[in-house]
């Protein structure tokens, strides 16, 4: 058993100051919630209304459903993930429940698991944006235009060129992290097999 060197008291200061993220990861535990609360409004509504929904209206609910889920995997990527990787461990080794992806996280699997994650909520985003892309010409919709139901878009040709722009600078960011992280693992390979 190894003994660990007394820290100095500035040394301890700082090394405590990282239980200051704590309040921000319970905050999005918080978040979560919502997000639970969220989904079970919209499968309510869609289980409710289902008789008088479109199959289009019926895709758009799931795709939101879809999304909600996916948004709560990256909360509990960034909660569990981030917690174990820079505040303290959680002490799950041989825990039946512990997450596969959990026993080699660090900051950059970290960073290339939240770009993913990133990116397929941005996808569902897409996907529903060119479901709706049918409705593009038609008048941008207003109180008024809603009031009366009144056919009309909240789309644009500008706003979706720019959500694809947006979507492919995720997808090149993700890639970008990804092969940066493969040449720092493998320079810090190529230094420990010299050394």
């Amino acid at each position: 058993m190894s003994e660990y060197k007394p820290l100095s008291p500035l040394s301890s200061l700082i090394f405590a100051s990282r239980w200051l993220q704590l309040p921000l990861y319970l905050g999005l535990i918080v978040a979560q919630c919502v997000y639970v609360f969220l989904f079970a409004t919209e499968l309510w509504h869609l289980v409710s209304d289902a008789r008088g929904l479109s199959e289009q209206k019926i895709m758009l609910i799931v795709l939101g459903l879809i999304d909600v889920v996916m948004i709560s995997n990256l909360l509990v990527m960034v909660i569990v993930g981030g917690y174990e990787t820079f505040v303290s461990r959680l002490g799950l080794q041989g825990h039946p429940d512990q997450p596969e992806w959990l026993s080699h996280v660090n900051a950059s699997v970290l960073k290339v698991k939240l770009a993913m994650a990133i990116i397929g909520i941005s996808s569902i985003h897409l996907l529903k944006t060119f479901i709706e892309a049918g409705q593009l010409g038609m008048p941008l919709c207003t109180p008024e235009l809603t009031a009366i139901k009144s056919p009309c878009t909240s789309f644009t040709r500008e706003g979706v060129m720019w959500q694809t722009i947006i979507h492919c600078v995720f997808i090149l960011s993700a890639i970008g992290i990804a092969w940066t992280d493969k040449l720092m693992s493998n320079g810090s390979g190529h230094k420990g097999a010299a050394h």
